[in-house]
């Protein structure tokens, strides 16, 4: 166990200059905790595309081994709940932020922040969900308990190209629900049908400025965008309806207005995937089991090495991945 093995680290000299380097480091040099998982598959995030390129301030303490989910199996444990040999699956809790992260073989962890691998998913395939489909199940979640089904109407998914739209695509689609996906790619516009998509809009109908209330839609939407996207979504929501906000691709702000919510008493359902309670998550991923379709996950995610995740991330930045990538962790 104290053999070296490779990490990705990120560091930042004297004037705050971002490096990311390929690095040995032994179980010595992790952070504190009382699990030690053996990492058997991870994936690339929007975060962790902004972590490995420094487009935001994602990272909070340096050097730092991003890497924000892993499926994998516990080798050590001071933590009553788990036991070598467990399989497990992080995601979030500010592990590859303020905690080094999966980006390496081994990670050390507060096994409070570890559920059990649900049986009928694989690593890879939980990887290939990841903190991005995970995200996209609370979403939903979140619709139903406002009473968002299907018979009230459609859904819109924005970013539907992205990890948290695709997945989200196709749990829509299999619980019965009409969805509309926006995409600023409308090449994609075959790939996004065979996910479950009824109808497909261009982004830039919602990505300008729009009317404080425009005509009633969908019955709901799960936004990865924010911005102006959110405020247009919100403004052609239909009366009673609601929309899960989940990410800021487009920017953090929300110029909106009041109207939509006191007019036609939309609701605007914040999902934070982060630091969501441990019940929360298992009841997310035991619903990600039932109600995702396996085959259409892994039409939307492909398999990488660690050797390709730093050019991954820059790719993901530049707009050119789609859907889900899962780094396969063993070879």
């Amino acid at each position: 166990m104290q053999e070296p093995f490779r990490a990705i680290v990120v560091s930042r000299d004297e004037e705050k200059r971002q490096s990311v380097d390929i690095r040995d480091l032994t179980l010595d040099d992790l952070m504190e905790g009382d699990v030690v998982v053996e990492v058997a598959a991870t994936t690339v995030n929007y975060k962790d595309g902004l972590a490995i390129t420094g487009k935001a301030p994602v990272i909070r303490r340096w050097p730092m081994v991003p890497g924000i989910d892993c499926a994998g199996t516990v080798v050590s444990s001071q933590n009553s709940t788990f036991k070598p040999g467990d399989q497990v699956i992080l995601n979030g809790w500010g592990v590859g932020e303020t905690h080094m992260g999966t980006y390496a073989r081994y990670a050390r962890l507060n096994g409070d922040w570890l559920i059990h691998r649900p049986d009928g998913i694989s690593a890879r395939d939980a990887m290939a969900v990841g903190t991005a489909g995970y995200t996209a199940m609370l979403s939903v979640m979140a619709l139903e308990r406002h009473g968002i089904t299907p018979d009230r109407g459609a859904v819109v998914v924005t970013g539907a190209n992205g990890g948290v739209g695709t997945v989200a695509i196709a749990l829509l689609s299999k619980l019965g629900y009409r969805v509309i996906a926006s995409t600023g790619r409308p090449q994609e516009a075959e790939f996004l049908t065979a996910l479950g998509a009824d109808e497909i809009i261009d982004r830039e109908t919602l990505s300008e400025p729009g009317k404080p209330l425009g005509k009633e839609l969908w019955a709901g939407g799960i936004d990865a965008v924010g911005s102006h996207t959110l405020a247009n979504v919100l403004a052609q929501t239909s009366y009673g309806g609601a929309v899960a906000a989940c990410g800021l691709a487009q920017g953090f702000d929300l110029p909106s207005t009041v109207m939509p919510f006191i007019l036609r008493g939309v609701s605007l359902i914040g999902i934070d995937s982060v630091m969501a309670p441990k019940p929360l998550r298992e009841e997310a991923w035991r619903r990600i089991v039932t109600d995702l379709d396996m085959s259409k996950l892994h039409a939307l995610s492909k398999t990488i090495g660690f050797d390709d995740i730093i050019k991954t991330a820059h790719a993901m930045m530049d707009g050119q991945v789609r859907g889900r990538v899962v780094v396969d962790m063993t070879g």
